[in-house]
């Protein structure tokens, strides 16, 4: 007859006695190392990652194996453990880097669609690359790497209007945004679209060439064709 728990939900003493009796023990190995996100802690820290053997103990003494436990992920603050999928989040020093990138990618990719004769927009670019994290950045470096990147053949269009979203540019525009879409909330990734809009709307209506960059932009930060149209129309009314 197996024993329950006593009146005050504690275990019998026969199964405590046992517990401690017979143990399945883990030892941890560590195999490598880093920095990651710690859920637990809400903030970067230094991780172990650690893969284990279990053994049943008897008295303390490991005898039996029962096997590997791991891999897993160990904070080396608070020292939980988590499974290695938790290093698929990008610490909070790089997602910042990848939203300062993902911004100056997109500003650029309008640029280069829609010109950049236009002081007002190369002006509104500028502004939306410094508050995204480039602190000094002007409207002349902006130009000279539209320039640069045009001299580079196959990098960006070389002809608009037959093709305003050509392979190049959209794989570009697909290696900045896309790793950094999971990891945003919607209201980030439609914030990343809006900032590209309103470059684009700084001297006027959309050319198709920007529009079709724009919704590249969508694409790839996960929205669907509805969500980007609809953004799309919303930056053109003013606030």
């Amino acid at each position: 007859m197996v024993q329950g728990r006593g009146q005050n939900g504690t275990k019998p003493r026969a199964v405590g006695i046992l517990e401690r009796i017979w143990t399945t023990r883990t030892s941890w190995t560590t195999v490598g190392d880093g920095e990651f996100f710690c859920p637990e802690c809400g903030g970067d820290r230094n991780f172990r990652r650690r893969t284990g053997r279990r053994r049943l103990a008897v008295l303390g003494v490991p005898l039996l194996s029962r096997g590997a436990a791991g891999p897993v992920v160990e904070c080396a603050a608070c020292e939980t453990h988590f499974g290695t999928d938790v290093l698929d989040h990008p610490t909070t020093t790089r997602f910042s880097a990848m939203l300062r990138d993902a911004v100056h990618t997109v500003a650029l990719a309008v640029l280069a669609a829609g010109g950049t004769s236009s002081r007002t927009v190369t002006a509104t670019a500028a502004a939306t690359v410094r508050a995204a994290g480039y602190d000094d950045c002007t409207e002349e470096q902006l130009i000279t790497l539209i320039e640069a990147l045009a001299a580079d053949t196959g990098r960006f269009l070389t002809d608009t209007e037959a093709d305003p979203c050509g392979a190049a540019l959209a794989i570009e525009l697909h290696e900045s945004l896309e790793p950094l879409a999971p990891h945003l909330a919607p209201a980030g990734r439609e914030s990343i679209l809006l900032q590209g809009a309103r470059i684009a709307l700084a001297d006027g209506p959309y050319s198709p060439a920007e529009r079709e960059v724009l919704t590249t932009v969508g694409g790839a930060l996960q929205l669907c064709t509805d969500d980007v149209a609809r953004l799309l129309a919303a930056a053109r009314t003013p606030s």
